[in-house]
């Protein structure tokens, strides 16, 4: 390191003249020998050469007060005092007619720090975590402590796999006793592994281990991933991949008994070689239980999943445990050990294991705490617990409240610790922290095309209103073909029970977009009014009732189904004969729906069950008719790393009394949502005339993905990629479904949780696709989860 010269005097006294020097402080800190001098009464105590340090400051640090008697000792200990300060790098003691005179000079202070050549960091993060171990600005200058910071940068940069960085310090001395602190840094090239090597195995192939490891030779993905970069961290549990990889599959003494890291002189490659003895494999022989059982030994041996006969698992032994343990803590034992011990025969290559419990004491729940919740009131996250201060620990209970927080949609991530409570041996604390995600979406935008001019649109919505767990929105659309103002808000707990209540204002004006050939006009304005009541922990039934009023508009162009819709419920005789005006219809649709949700996200789930199941008629307007929506949304870990989501839906409309169904309730298909790689709502019937979609009463939708971690994301689940299977139709109220007409498609997509809503993308390959179908193979929609 190259520093500026820093003069670090050795303690001193004048020589007598006007001043008298004081000869004990040389004679503990200095080599040399001076004479002492007699001790005198202290008449006042003078500081000089003080810049930014308080004369108070020094005062504090000296042993005598004006009025006593100052001594040898006492001027050994004041300068031993003050030196440790740091503040000073001279001190000198001097009399002068009764007054003691201190003369400092201080260490100069840090007036800024900064960097050069620093790409892998950013700057601010390099300032920060500097200042934390004293090198900041307005710190004392210290030697040692640039010292430390320069090593600490090469440890940071040598942990990022930069080799072959080079740190040049240079202290500059500036005006008022300060001076800069630069870091030149020469990055280097990023060392990359060259080579992995495994000695040893014999049971599995090279390839089969080198695909367990986080760390990597370089790919088409490591320029992202980073695995090609050698990390000790990653290389540790890389270890232990391997080992769990031969613990399951039977090799019970397996062992990876050294690993070598090499690098290249020029420090730009790395060899990696790790060695294995495998040991022998083993077969399971038989299991027991012992220890305090509680008269539930049967019970507690069922939840052991090694059996006799099966190979030996690492996994299975260590859920075994951990079932038992649960089933134990499901009665308060918190602290509840399960060992499993082998008794191993090498002979016949055999292992018997006895599970020895150990239940502890019966725990009880001190405190449950909330940590992380900037926005959200604690009393939103409490009412969602099903685990309670003071009552016995129940760890179902716990995850049961740590999924019904997740559920809520407001946080990016939950997590549950519940430690052992401090100054006890028979409570635990929970302690439940969030990150909070951004649960308010503005839009706002404005476009002008031919097709439809200019248009505004605007949209507030706030799933987390204040905090209050409350979902207030608003929405205004000033499109040419679809103008929209509505006002909504739901109270998830109106009553302290759990029964919800929503409302939601509308009015709504709609179009057919430009590529349609028929032309109408569908103006809705109404409002509904739903209570939810809750009937067990994820089960919820939803009552409702609605106010509507449709007035539809055709002229000689409109698809024949409205026109049609308009001969039946038209007041005029023209319109009536023709299909050609208009017809308003009055509404009051009831709605009872049922709800389950038992995911374990409401954004990102990875296993769980989500299903509704929705009615709505109307008996008394003039629609009479009804429709029935049902869905089921299922999730299930393949592997820690993959997922597979499948989706299912089956709707279908009717009318009443010999009424047609309302062609504005029409349901719709293709699209994100439904069936990727066909146009939104292009699925079903055509108008023969116009060769406009319709829609249509009925309903059928599948979906299948298998969703994995982006490459180098570890364990964020906000940004996933997926592969997918879709396969959908729309029917007529008269036409009955034929598996025949379904249309399906593949492909592939990317899902991002980002800071503004959910964003899904996706290309997907149409598989049977008819002559007349309108194809979308790039599709991407935000604000939707599945």
């Amino acid at each position: 390191m190259n520093l500026q010269p820093e003069r670090f005097a050795q303690p001193r006294f004048a020589l007598p003249s006007r001043r008298s020097m004081i000869g004990a402080a040389v004679l503990a800190l200095c080599a040399g020998h001076a004479a002492a001098v007699a001790p005198f009464v202290v008449k006042d105590i003078r500081v000089e050469g003080i810049q930014r340090t308080e004369a108070g400051t020094v005062f504090s640090y000296l042993p005598v007060r004006v009025g006593e008697t100052f001594d040898d000792e006492k001027g050994t200990a004041a300068i031993k005092a003050l030196y440790a300060t740091g503040f000073f790098k001279d001190i000198r003691l001097e009399e002068e007619n009764g007054v003691l005179v201190v003369l400092v000079e201080e260490r100069p202070a840090i007036a800024a720090v900064d960097f050069t050549g620093t790409k892998e960091f950013e700057k601010d993060m390099l300032v920060k975590a500097l200042k934390d171990i004293g090198v900041g600005e307005t710190k004392i200058f210290d030697k040692a402590s640039v010292d430390r910071a320069e090593q600490e940068l090469k440890r940071q940069y040598l942990s990022h796999g930069l080799y072959g960085v080079k740190i040049t310090t240079t202290v500059t001395p500036i005006e008022r006793n300060r001076v800069n602190v630069m870091f030149n840094v020469d990055e280097g090239d990023v060392a990359k592994i060259k080579q992995i090597n495994i000695v040893g195995n014999k049971a599995f192939s090279d390839k089969e281990l080198r695909q367990l490891l986080q760390l990597n030779t370089s790919g088409w993905f490591t320029w992202y991933s980073k695995a090609d970069q050698y990390s000790k961290q990653k290389l540790t549990g890389d270890l232990e991949t391997i080992k769990s990889w031969y613990l399951n599959h039977g090799y019970l003494e397996v062992n990876v008994e050294s690993t070598q890291v090499s690098i290249t002189p020029d420090k730009k490659d790395i060899y990696l070689t790790i060695n294995i003895t495998e040991g022998e494999k083993y077969t399971v022989s038989g299991v027991k239980m012992d220890g305090e059982l509680f008269g539930r030994g049967e019970e507690l041996k069922n939840l052991i999943l090694l059996k006799p006969g099966q190979t030996y698992s690492g996994d299975l032994q260590e859920a075994s445990n951990k079932r038992i343990a649960d089933r134990l803590a499901s009665f308060g034992y918190a602290f509840a050990n399960v060992t499993a011990n082998p008794e191993i025969n090498r002979e016949k290559r055999e292992v018997a294991f006895t599970f020895f419990v150990d239940p502890g004491k019966r725990a009880y729940v001190r405190h449950m705490t909330i940590s992380g919740n900037t926005i959200t009131r604690d009393e939103v996250i409490r009412r969602e617990f099903r685990q309670f201060e003071s009552s016995w620990y129940d760890p179902n209970r716990v995850k049961m409240s740590r999924d019904r927080v997740d559920r809520m949609g407001y946080f990016k991530d939950v997590t549950v610790e519940t430690p052992e409570a401090q100054g006890t041996n028979d409570a635990v604390d929970v302690n439940i922290a969030v990150v909070e995600k951004p649960t308010g979406n503005f839009m706002v935008g404005g476009a002008f095309s031919q097709a439809e001019k200019f248009t505004f649109t605007a949209s507030v919505t706030q799933a987390n209103f204040a905090g209050s767990g409350n979902t207030v929105g608003i929405e205004l659309n000033t499109s040419r073909y679809n103008r929209t103002i509505s006002f909504a808000q739901t109270n998830p707990y109106f009553t302290d029970d759990g029964i919800s209540r929503a409302f939601q204002l509308y009015l709504r004006t709609s179009r057919p977009p430009a590529l349609n050939i028929g032309s109408y006009t569908v103006r809705q304005q109404g409002g509904n009014l739903t209570f939810g009541v809750p009937f067990s922990e994820i089960d919820t039934v939803y009552f409702g009732a609605g106010l509507e009023k449709t007035r539809l508009e055709t002229d000689e162009s409109s698809p024949t189904l409205y026109q049609q819709f308009v001969m039946q419920n038209s007041k005029d005789p023209i319109a009536k004969a023709t299909g050609v005006g208009e017809a308003t219809t009055n509404a009051i649709p009831l709605t009872v729906a049922w709800g389950r949700d038992s995911r374990d996200s409401a954004i990102t789930p990875t296993r769980g069950r989500y299903q509704r199941a929705n009615l709505e008629v109307d008996l008394l307007g003039d629609s009479k008719y009804y429709r029935v929506v049902y869905e089921h949304q299922w999730y299930r870990p393949i592997t820690r790393w993959m997922t597979l989501a499948l989706k299912g839906e089956l709707d279908y409309g009717a009318g009443l009394g010999g009424h047609a169904y309302p062609v504005f309730k029409n349901f719709y298909g293709g699209g994100i949502g439904s069936v990727r790689g066909y146009e939104s709502s292009s699925l079903g019937i055509v108008d023969p005339r116009t060769y406009d979609a319709l829609g249509g009463a009925k309903r059928v939708i599948g979906n299948a993905e298998l969703q994995f971690p982006f490459p180098g994301s570890g364990q964020d689940r906000s940004l996933r990629w997926f592969t997918f299977a879709d396969g959908g139709q729309i029917y007529q109220e008269h036409e009955p479904i034929r598996t025949s007409q379904l249309r399906y498609s593949a492909g592939i997509g990317l899902s991002w949780i980002s800071p503004v809503g959910p964003l899904k993308l996706s290309y997907a390959k149409p598989l049977n696709a008819k002559e007349g179908d309108r194809l979308e193979r790039f599709q991407f929609q935000m604000g939707t989860g599945f």
